[in-house]
């Protein structure tokens, strides 16, 4: 029952079936949607899907969701098509929301055809009459949509976000005319980006052939004789292997030839490490001195850390302070991290995962060459290391890694070249994220009344 008396003007009524949630927080949140289109609830837009695959039925052959990536939206499938749970069944155009992360972003438009995700996951049927699934998903990802549900999530939501949950929330739902209108502005905009990024991939790539070229690498190529009774087997010659072990040859089977001498990283600098002081003592991170970590070494420059310790920090642990221009190297970390290369800009520690090269002579090797060719030797560096779950690199063999040394002319003329292309990236990769943060602001501010 709504009452109208003017006596209740203030006041708020809500008829108890519509009550999920027993907060006032939860309610009021709504009033921070504002838009020109009618708001629409999300019941009426999508309704979850129950078709189940039993985990003994599981055939091995449609591929599992093994994540949705927050920031953008990416599906991402495991490697192994192995299930200990039951599954739930998509079709393209589903919608795939993390029970878990919906209000960190983790949802999907299926875009794949049949697949299958665990029960951690929902999916739903999209009601196509009334919405277009690639509009449906922006709005779900926005910022802004993100900032409500995450607004209601934290005042009392703390386990997964179900049907109830998300069901409740409504969104902007222009016609479907103006909904593809909008959608496509974006992707127009989103496709300059890609274009963009596109074309730093192809000033990066030539960046490693520029450097490989300039120290004219080539790689020794083994003869095999077909009518040996041996062909069936492999020969490697002790000369053409950096490292031995099988694990390692059948990742990097030959070393490569340069027209320039070799010296190991060990014969032209120190090579040093740093530690994690104890998270026991909370004083020890209230300092001023820079600590790096290795998802912090993206083969830029280090002139600011997310983290900074004390003196007492450096004189009770592993920690040591280097100095300014010495050379990172991350040893270990997730994903792409192993074998990421950095320089610092400031003096700085650094936790364990990291090998530190200073004191670089300079008479040898400019400290700017040897960090543009390590860069430019990611790939195999990385193939160097060992372990089962995470390989590690070391260091012992960062210590004996091969470094080419062309006269110091090349050196500083290889260097001039690498530092413009660099340059240019830099300008390129800025115009494509501030393209993708401008196309997104005004696709908020069409929808909703926020500025741009």
């Amino acid at each position: 029952m709504i009452m109208h008396s003017e006596q209740y003007k203030y006041l708020r009524f809500l008829s108890f079936k519509k009550l999920s949630q027993w907060y006032v927080e939860y309610y009021l949140n709504d009033n921070k949607i504002h838009s020109k289109y009618s708001l629409v609830s999300l019941r009426d837009l999508i309704a979850p899907k129950k078709e189940i695959i039993k985990k003994d039925d599981y055939d091995g052959i449609l591929p599992i969701v093994e994540k949705i990536t927050f920031k953008t939206g990416k599906v991402v499938f495991r490697e192994t098509k192995t299930t200990g749970m039951n599954l739930y069944a998509l079709q393209q155009n589903d919608l795939l929301i993390s029970n878990i992360n919906f209000h960190q972003g983790a949802t999907a438009l299926n875009t794949f055809g049949n697949i299958v995700a665990s029960t951690h996951y929902q999916p739903y049927i999209i009601n196509l009459e009334l919405v277009r699934p690639d509009y449906l998903t922006m709005v779900l990802r926005t910022p802004f949509f993100l900032g409500v549900v995450s607004g209601k999530k934290s005042q009392g939501i703390k386990n997964e976000s179900g049907y109830g949950f998300i069901g409740s929330f409504s969104l902007p739902l222009p016609q479907l005319e103006e909904q593809e209108r909008l959608v496509t502005n974006y992707n127009d905009k989103i496709k300059n980006a890609n274009d963009l990024e596109h074309k730093v991939s192809q000033i990066e790539d030539g960046i490693g052939d520029y450097l490989m070229k300039t120290l004219g690498a080539t790689k020794k190529q083994g003869k095999v004789n077909r009518n040996s009774k041996y062909q069936h087997l492999k020969f490697i010659n002790f000369i053409d292997v950096a490292e031995w072990g099988v694990d390692i040859i059948k990742k990097k089977q030959k070393k490569d030839i340069f027209k320039y001498p070799i010296v190991k990283i060990k014969d032209i600098c120190l090579l040093g490490s740093g530690g994690t002081p104890s998270r026991s003592c909370p004083q020890y991170y209230k300092g001023s001195i820079p600590w790096i970590k290795t998802g912090e070494v993206l083969n830029e420059e280090i002139f600011e850390t997310e983290e900074h310790i004390t003196e007492d920090a450096i004189a009770n642990s592993s920690a040591r302070l280097y100095p300014k221009g010495s050379l990172i190297i991350a040893m270990y970390g997730q994903g792409d991290t192993r074998g990421r290369t950095a320089k610092l800009g400031i003096d700085a520690t650094t936790n364990q995962a990291c090998a530190v090269l200073h004191d670089i002579d300079n008479s040898i090797v400019s400290t700017d060459y040897l960090w543009y060719y390590l860069q430019g030797r990611y790939d195999d560096l990385r193939s160097l290391a060992s372990g089962n779950n995470q390989p590690n690199l070391n260091a012992g063999k960062i210590n004996n890694y091969d470094v080419v040394v062309p006269p110091m002319d090349v050196q500083n003329e290889m260097v001039a070249h690498i530092k413009k292309q660099k340059a240019l990236l830099k300008q390129l990769k800025k115009k494509a994220q501030d393209i993708r943060e401008r196309a997104l602001k005004e696709f908020e501010k069409e929808i909703y009344n926020t500025d741009v």
